[in-house]
């Protein structure tokens, strides 16, 4: 009969938060990329928004044009700038969160090393008990071919 991994419990403990690890970390990546994608949203809106201004002001604006113009750019700009705060700081989220999950992955790796040895211990002793037994039934065996050729 085999014996039981007594730590299995822990093993399988630790998949499951490694699982919730990776998901979260799957969820965090994905989040930075929708942030980075939104900033750079932004930025081409700028980018064309501005260009636009300057054909408006090669072409002559009134001061309310020029003025709501530069309205909208310095609010285009605090948005960019809200972004990339955004974008930093999920980048921080998911470094932690990959950080966690390295964790959690060299915790179950150490249960998993502890349980493949365990059961090579088993199978060990099992082959040895195994051998022994062969070699107790060969050796009867063997006697009883003796016994008989006398």
């Amino acid at each position: 009969m085999t014996k039981a991994f007594p730590l299995q419990s822990i093993l399988d403990l630790s998949q499951m938060k490694l699982d919730e690890a990776a998901r979260r970390l799957g969820e965090l990546i994905s989040g930075e990329q929708q942030a980075a994608q939104r900033l750079e949203l932004l930025a081409q809106y700028r980018d064309e928004y501005h260009a636009r201004f300057l054909a408006a002001a090669r072409d002559g604006l009134s001061r309310d044009q020029w003025r709501n113009y530069q309205s909208f750019l310095d609010r285009l700009d605090g948005a960019i700038t809200q972004a990339r705060e955004i974008v930093a700081q999920s980048h921080q989220l998911t470094a932690a969160g990959q950080q966690d999950w390295l964790a959690k992955r060299g915790r179950v790796k150490a249960f998993d090393t502890l349980a493949q040895r365990h059961q090579a211990r088993i199978d060990y002793a099992e082959t040895r008990q195994e051998q022994k037994a062969l070699d107790e039934h060969s050796s009867r065996k063997h006697a009883a071919n003796a016994s008989d050729d006398q």
